[in-house]
């Protein structure tokens, strides 16, 4: 299974919906927090297409958006294809 991120920050609650949903999964997540981090997160928004909004989720190398994405690719399937 490849390795899951998500890049969070603590006063947000779509990060702990994407949390919730690989929980509920059984799916270990590493979480980094870019609260203390601006730089990271400048990088990581420059690397992903101007993405500036948390969570920023990947899977292995993969970004896949954030918690509305991934809960689309639940629901219709994809998000376990990713996860295999």
């Amino acid at each position: 299974m490849p390795v899951v991120k998500i890049y969070t920050t603590t006063v947000c609650p779509y990060c702990n919906a994407a949390k919730n949903l690989f929980k509920s999964l059984g799916v270990t997540y590493e979480e980094i927090n870019l609260d203390n981090d601006p730089d990271l997160r400048t990088k990581l928004s420059i690397d992903n297409n101007g993405w500036r909004t948390v969570p920023m989720i990947f899977i292995g190398d993969k970004f896949i958006g954030g918690f509305d994405d991934a809960n689309k690719l639940y629901k219709n399937g994809e998000l376990s294809k990713l996860l295999s």
